[in-house]
């Protein structure tokens, strides 16, 4: 299979003037195991943009459904999905499985490309002695990042669509930030971006958030402590671990966590962007 695969769902726009912002969902959807529901929420926050990590394709837990797809279809929207793992549990040698981000627009996208990250945690890799069975999850791959360029009405939007790893160090993770950074400083400083996605760590302290700064970039859900996966039990308390980073031509960003939310094991985020 290729690292990216693409497919076109949304009808023809005749557009006479760009709109005056543009609204993007972000979300982990924990595989799209709960689809309908899923669906069901995307559909009613009309958004143009939607950022998710996450995605199954040809999965058995997921009933073997291309599942960017299918949320594409439904909503009308193209969309690029990039390869993050095979899940060697989920399929098979005739029929594999894969797993990893898809980005999904109202709007034309073009240039998808990965940014496959140089330091991985390899707790997934394969090894003889454990047996292939659901809880191992065991994987070949690695985690990424998929940039893509959005036609907003002639005017270029770049989303980094990121999974940060769950497994290692805030050090670790912190090394793929770096690597999107990096790669950010090469865009057009007009042209807006917006880094999203699920980091697997509090980006609004220490290094992490000194990085964005630097960079230029700014939370785009300024809602300080708001949890965005939900509690687990008595001893785990929910953490904000997924956000949304925006630079360029932008005005006052307005941002949301939508925690009442429960078709995934993260809440989804949403964030209107008024374009200058």
């Amino acid at each position: 299979m290729h690292e990216i695969i693409t497919g076109n769902f949304a009808p023809f726009r005749w557009t006479l003037w760009p709109p005056r912002s543009v609204r993007i969902v972000n979300w982990n959807i924990d595989r799209g195991l709960q689809l309908r529901r899923i669906i069901d929420f995307l559909a009613g926050t009309n958004a143009d943009i939607l950022i998710l990590q996450e995605i199954d394709l040809n999965a058995r837990r997921t009933h073997r459904l291309n599942i960017a797809e299918e949320i594409a279809r439904k909503l009308q929207m193209d969309y690029v999905f990039g390869r993050e793992f095979q899940e060697l549990v989920q399929g098979s040698n005739a029929s594999p499985a894969y797993h990893g981000q898809a980005t999904l627009s109202k709007w034309p996208i073009s240039n998808p490309r990965l940014i496959r990250f140089s330091r991985q945690s390899h707790f997934w890799q394969p090894r003889w002695f454990l047996p292939r069975i659901e809880p191992f999850q065991e994987r070949l791959g690695g985690r990424i990042a998929l940039v893509s360029e959005i036609n907003v009405a002639g005017s270029k939007l770049v989303t980094y669509n990121v999974h940060l790893e769950s497994r290692g160090s805030d050090e670790l993770r912190l090394s793929q930030v770096e690597e999107v950074l990096s790669d950010a400083t090469r865009q057009d400083p007009q042209c807006p971006l917006v880094i999203a996605g699920d980091f697997n760590l509090d980006a609004s302290k220490d290094s992490a958030a000194m990085a964005f700064r630097t960079a230029g970039f700014q939370d785009a859900v300024a809602a300080r402590g708001t949890p965005t996966t939900p509690s687990r039990g008595l001893f785990e308390s929910g953490r904000r671990i997924d956000w949304a980073f925006v630079r360029g031509p932008i005005g006052a960003v307005s941002g949301q966590v939508h925690n009442r939310i429960t078709a995934s094991d993260h809440y989804p985020i949403s964030v209107t962007l008024p374009i200058s």
